[in-house]
């Protein structure tokens, strides 16, 4: 038998896969834009909220919202503009702050 990725055909569902785990995470429910905002405080108070309200998060808050924010800024790669990669990485410390990790 193939892999289920052989009965796929290839298109932008496919290729924009991390696109949809960011959207539809099974651990976390995202604010609508978070790692749009500016602010690193205030994607780092989101992500913080959205990993203590959640019930299906299978680790602790603080792993669960830096997981999701290191997933995004990997995923983007090369694409991500070195402005938006400042306020992401800036967010990181935040979020070390917020749960006193720093």
């Amino acid at each position: 038998m193939g892999s289920p990725r052989s009965t796929r055909s290839a298109g932008a569902n496919e290729k924009n896969w991390s696109a949809r785990v960011t959207r539809e995470s099974q651990a976390l429910d995202l604010e609508e834009g978070v790692f749009t905002w500016d602010d690193p405080r205030k994607i780092a108070l989101s992500l913080k909220r959205s990993a203590e309200r959640s019930t299906r998060r299978k680790a602790p808050p603080f792993n669960s919202a830096m997981s999701m924010l290191v997933f995004y800024i990997n995923r983007a790669g090369r694409n991500l503009p070195a402005d938006r990669r400042r306020v992401l990485e800036q967010a990181k410390v935040e979020l070390r702050k917020l749960y006193k990790r720093a």
